[in-house]
């Protein structure tokens, strides 16, 4: 572990899937109780930066509480709820084709924007989803090559399921890249956009900021590219903090205690 000084951190980032708990069919907790817990005794801030693309920041909150994870609804930041914001300043109320599941959709809805089932919209929007077909990939294709602008959730390559690391929406992105010639946005880790959104909320500046995740090419380069600092969480995706740009790794995230 760095000599670094924790305790000097005013803001600390958190991952979900892989840190707190891991599965999407059946959850099972890893951990957070003691160090969110922690972390308010101390007068810390927080927030949890997740690529979840398949819930809504309201179900994500219901199931952190499950697990008596002290986390406040406000303090969740996911790639749904961005993307739907990241439409709103980038189209007003767009209209999508949409290539994910039901909690996308809630929350492109809950923020105003339609979903079409026709070959002419604004954008593609691109999630996990567990029931793709050749048929969804093909429309959205059509839709795409009619003008739509592809914006995906984040082009992760793998999340981590209850059984371990599972294919993410990376593939999915890359099949309509492919398949259109276009570039899609991508809104979750390791983009810079979430985690300036963080940073912009808490009033903290990158150096003030420690990123806690298990995946290294979102969230440890992720938070390396907005200059913040990190610790890989060996209970998720990758179990090697060597040759990365992470001060170090934690067996659990709850072994963050000792050091704040």
């Amino acid at each position: 572990m760095s000599r670094l000084d924790f305790r000097a951190k005013k803001l600390f980032l958190f991952d979900m899937d892989g840190v707190f708990y891991k599965g999407k069919e059946k959850r099972t907790k890893i951990g957070g109780t003691l160090i969110v817990e922690k972390l308010r005794d101390e007068g810390k801030k927080l927030f949890v930066l997740t690529n979840n693309s398949t819930d809504t920041v309201s179900s994500l909150h219901s199931n952190l509480t499950a697990f008596d994870i002290p986390v406040r609804k406000a303090e969740i930041l996911s790639s749904t709820l961005l993307t739907a914001k990241y439409l709103t300043e980038n189209y007003g109320k767009a209209t999508y084709c949409l290539v994910g599941e039901d909690g996308f959709d809630s929350e492109l809805r809950n923020e105003g924007h339609r979903r079409v089932e026709g070959h002419d919209a604004d954008v593609v929007a691109i999630g996990l989803d567990r029931f793709l077909t050749y048929e969804k990939l093909d429309h959205a294709t059509r839709v795409a090559n009619r003008g739509a602008d592809l914006v995906a959730s984040h082009d992760s390559k793998v999340y981590m399921s209850g059984s371990g690391p599972a294919l993410g929406p990376g593939a999915t992105v890359g099949a309509l890249e492919f398949c259109t010639g276009k570039r899609a946005v991508s809104i979750g880790k390791p983009s810079r956009h979430m985690f300036r959104l963080a940073l912009k909320m808490a009033g903290c500046k990158p150096s003030e900021a420690l990123m806690v995740g298990d995946q290294v090419d979102t969230d440890i380069l992720g938070a390396s590219k907005a200059g913040i600092d990190s610790l890989l969480v060996l209970t998720g995706v990758d179990r090697v903090s060597k040759g990365t740009p992470a001060l170090g790794s934690l067996r659990n995230v709850d072994d963050l205690v000792r050091y704040v």
